[in-house]
């Protein structure tokens, strides 16, 4: 049987994942304040997520307001740890050998997106070292060019104060997620010709950081530009009717 046909539905969430969202919105509700945008932004077909990486928390951040699940990587191995390797199992999460990384990750997130997901990629390739956006890294052109799905860039702020790289305690303090204007198909298409890669990295590299600094000046408490993102809280995402939300969106790296 295939990928494709073996994969989940893309639009309904297991009891797995809504079991550990409701916990984890009212546990990041009090640790964080956490609040998040412009998810009336989202399509209602398959997407790249394309996130800003701040910290372990984020996959967790990005999906936590989301109707619909999202799918990340994680490699191979931590499914084989008691208790986390069920709920990586139990929560979209695409396993990925080490030894075949590249073309493992390329073509399960191919068939994933086709399928109707969202799927999450932190194109940086790692953590932030100070909270700001790095490098991005070409590695998910080959799935944008073949996956025929928009982008959606994604602004995180205060993951990185929470959990910074190599510690191992999460601190409290304000986090926001900020969900930008999906990037259209169409225009994917354009700028995934092999010719264009430079002018792709900075489109999506300037997209991604306008998400993240819109995200940390709400963190801060001033004003956003609502021309990029809408308002939208984990309040009203939770209560708000499924006619309003059709069959629209969640999305993430491991859960």
């Amino acid at each position: 049987m295939s990928d494709f046909e073996e994969l989940p539905d893309p639009l309904e969430r297991n009891l797995c994942w809504r079991t550990i969202q409701v916990a984890l919105q009212f546990l990041f509700a009090i640790w964080f304040g956490y609040r998040a945008k412009g998810i009336e932004h989202l399509p209602k077909g398959g997407a790249l997520f394309l996130v800003n990486h701040q910290s372990f928390l984020d996959p967790l951040l990005v999906g936590l307001p989301l109707r619909r699940p999202v799918s990340f990587l994680a490699r191979d191995n931590l499914f084989k740890v008691p208790v986390v390797g069920w709920v990586l199992r139990n929560t979209y999460v695409m396993s990925i050998r080490r030894e075949s990384a590249g073309t493992e990750s390329i073509r399960k997130s191919i068939a994933r997106v086709q399928h109707g997901f969202y799927v999450g990629l932190f194109p940086e390739g790692t953590r932030t070292l100070d909270g700001q956006l790095g490098e991005i890294k070409p590695g998910f052109i080959s799935i944008a060019r073949r996956g025929g799905v928009p982008i959606v860039p994604v602004g995180i702020s205060g993951a990185f104060e929470a959990m910074p790289k190599k510690s191992f305690w999460i601190r409290p303090t304000r986090v926001r997620v900020v969900f930008g204007k999906p990037i259209a198909a169409e225009r994917v298409a354009e700028l995934s010709q092999k010719d264009r890669q430079t002018e792709f990295l900075s489109v999506i590299s300037s997209e991604i950081d306008e998400c993240r600094k819109q995200a940390e000046k709400w963190r801060n408490g001033e004003s956003l530009d609502d021309s990029r993102v809408a308002a939208h809280s984990v309040e009203d995402e939770s209560t708000a009717s499924s006619e309003s939300s059709g069959r629209d969106g969640s999305s993430t790296d491991s859960m």
